[in-house]
């Protein structure tokens, strides 16, 4: 029975527990964002080399959760992909399950720790907390990556310390615990839920390989507790995957089923060859100071994801079948906007998610496109069996206007960089033109269509100055939407050249106009329709060298219209 003061030393000490763990926790995270941060060009590089190769897909996905020290972060990059369409459920199969040999790196760097290496440790982390008052971004960024290896040795020191796993009544209190949970299938549920809780198989693991350092727990326990450390991972790819679409929910299915068809195969294993396990791991690491102890977790750690991701990779076909068959497509029966490229989760990853803008950019353009070349059929051949189609594409427009906005509005909160935060202001009043374009479009057949319910026409001579201006018009949408999808600057120049041929052609327009319905050669019913058009036609104009020209100077280009 203890005694009140050895109560109240167990408390401090579950405390001190507590508070290294979350520095750890705080290392790590700090650890994370610097290195995304700092490696988001060579990110997009490595997602940009995504191919249906499996082996390369393994490399990617375990070089990106080394970049930025997180499974379950990569998982959820991976599922936000899906869902955008930017790739396949055979491309994003490999990535998962490189991104289980990514996060043992962690383990490794934990496990080296011993006195000399915690000194150099503490001096990055006061060295990362003093660049953080310099102005110039990558000095921050790199202390923010110096201080977060540093805390996160700070936060194993603690836990290592007397005051926590080094208190005998903390050891004591452990030891009981785990002679009760020795069952392999209790540690396993003890792994997978503390990962679940703290959200970071790399810390738990962390946890793991400290413990057994201080001899709190015995390495043939902390085996199994590492098992379910990589199935409780798997619990924020999950959540992430709620409201996503099919393929991305099929993502997080298939990393829970690796994860857990490779803890229940090494489960066995152990169970069966526990003995010659251990002595193959003492054997590599034959010392009994803690380094050697910790390093034994961490080769165990390693082996494991390895070797899981080698028996299961020939088997990626079967499991992307055996996905489509547990989750199956959903009938849509209702009109559901979703924007087409854009994804939430991809704001972790501010490179990717600008890229993903871009292209929903591009593809409200062709719908701006579609729109205005079919309203303008409607207007020459006078059939308006185009209508439902335009509705629903001005729809689309707007609907992605408001949505990308939204998108973009959040994704700049995200300490972007200043390159990315520039493209971001362009992007803004880009979207803002193309809707403003669309609107126009939708007004041509507005006008098509009222002259028709009227039985009115243009005359001759107007309808091939409107073609003229329209031809015009298209040549510039064409010049402008290279300049925006392909940045291409060449043809700029061109660009502002015809945007005054027709400021200047509206004016010659409207003033033969006027002379037709002076000498009686135009109908004084068209005019209104005829101005509208003329006037619709230079605004568009407007527009789209706002839009080319947003390559250029982001934000001064835009003109008040």
């Amino acid at each position: 029975m203890l005694t009140a003061e050895e109560i109240m030393q167990l408390i401090q000490s579950l405390i001190w527990l507590l508070a290294g763990v979350g520095v750890f926790i705080v290392g790590m995270n700090f650890m994370s964002d610097a290195l995304e941060k700092s490696a988001g060009e060579g990110m997009k590089r490595l997602l940009g080399r995504i191919s249906n190769n499996r082996f390369s897909g393994v490399g990617i996905g375990a070089a990106v959760t080394a970049i930025i020290q997180s499974s379950s972060a990569t998982s959820v990059m991976v599922i936000g992909l899906v869902n955008a369409g930017v790739m396949t459920l055979m491309q994003a199969t490999p990535i998962i399950m490189g991104a289980n040999i990514g996060t043992t790196i962690t383990g490794v760097l934990v496990a080296l720790k011993n006195d000399y290496f915690d000194m150099l440790m503490y001096l990055f982390a006061f060295a990362g907390v003093m660049m953080g008052f310099f102005k110039k971004e990558k000095i921050k960024i790199i202390g923010l990556l110096c201080s977060g290896l540093g805390l996160i040795f700070v936060g194993l020191n603690v836990m290592s310390s007397e005051a926590a796993f080094g208190n005998p009544l903390v050891e004591d209190m452990f030891q009981s615990i785990f002679s009760t949970i020795n069952s392999p299938i209790l540690l396993i549920l003890v792994g997978a839920i503390f990962t679940a809780l703290i959200q970071s198989s790399s810390a738990a693991t962390g946890v793991v390989i400290t413990m057994v350092g201080t001899g709190v727990l015995p390495l043939d326990l902390a085996l199994f507790i590492i098992l379910g450390a990589n199935i409780g991972t798997c619990v924020t790819a999950l959540l992430a995957s709620v409201g996503a679409n099919a393929n991305s929910k099929r993502v997080a299915l298939i990393h829970f089923t690796f994860n857990v068809v490779g803890s229940v195969i090494f489960s066995v294993i152990v169970w069966l060859f526990k003995e010659p396990i251990i002595n193959i791991l003492m054997s590599v690491f034959p010392g009994k100071d803690a380094m050697s102890l910790q390093m034994r977790v961490s080769l165990f750690h390693v082996i494991f994801n390895v070797t899981t991701t080698c028996v299961l990779l020939p088997f990626v076909s079967q499991l992307v079948k055996y996905s489509c068959t547990v989750i199956k497509d959903k009938k849509i029966t209702e009109d559901v906007r979703t924007l087409k490229y854009i994804d939430e989760r991809l704001l972790t990853m501010p490179h990717v998610a600008l890229m993903q803008a871009k292209k929903e950019m591009d593809y409200m353009f062709s719908l701006v496109e579609e729109n205005i070349v079919l309203s303008f059929e409607a207007m020459e051949t006078g059939t308006f069996a185009s209508k439902e189609k335009i509705v629903e594409n001005e729809a689309v427009i707007d609907f992605t206007n408001g949505a990308a906005t939204s998108f973009l509005i959040k994704l700049s909160s995200t300490n972007v960089e200043e390159s990315a935060e520039i493209a971001i202001g362009s992007y803004f009043h880009v979207l803002n033109d193309l809707e403003r374009i669309g609107d126009h479009a939708e007004n041509f057949y507005d006008i098509a269509s009222e002259m028709a319910s009227k039985n009115i026409k243009f005359s001759e001579n107007a309808q091939t100055d409107i073609k003229k201006m329209r031809d015009k018009v298209m040549l510039m949408l064409n010049i402008s939407k290279d300049a925006f999808d392909n940045l291409n600057r060449t043809r700029l120049s061109e660009l502002t050249v015809l945007e005054e041929e027709i400021d200047e052609m509206k004016k010659q327009l409207t003033a033969s106009h006027f002379a037709r319905l002076a000498e009686g050669n135009c109908s004084m019913d068209v005019n209104p329709y005829y101005s509208s058009t003329i006037a619709g036609l230079e605004r568009v104009a407007d527009h789209l060298v706002n839009v080319g020209y947003s390559i250029v100077n982001p934000i001064g280009s835009q003109r008040e219209n």
